[in-house]
């Protein structure tokens, strides 16, 4: 499985939340909602997760193999990293695919 597509939002906030990320695998299946947080040892990722009625959190969707998920975390911090202190944007090196098409319906006239 190859990640195809890391597109990272920063968190405009003072909190430990730095940035979500929605990361494409193969050009078809895509997690939203990975989060970057600043930890007491760096920055980690969090897989999306959801509050169960006990008040625990469980992870929506997770790697098994602890090979992959370290090379998932390394190309979301690596991404992270590249971005300049205001900006949100694609990986650097991985294809990025808008998936709104914002010209469709417009001429260029208009």
């Amino acid at each position: 499985m190859q990640i195809t597509d890391i597109r990272i939002r920063r968190v405009a906030s003072e909190g430990k939340l730095k940035a979500y990320v929605t990361v494409t695998f193969d050009d078809c299946f895509v997690v939203h909602n990975v989060k970057v947080i600043e930890g007491k040892n760096g920055v980690f990722i969090a897989m999306p997760s959801r509050k169960t009625k006990t008040g625990e959190y469980k992870d929506v969707a997770h790697p098994i193999k602890s090979e992959f998920r370290n090379e998932l975390q390394q190309s979301i911090l690596d991404a992270y990293a590249d971005l300049g202190p205001e900006d949100s944007a694609y990986s650097p090196g991985v294809v990025a695919h808008d998936p709104i098409d914002r010209d469709a319906g417009v001429s260029e006239t208009e």
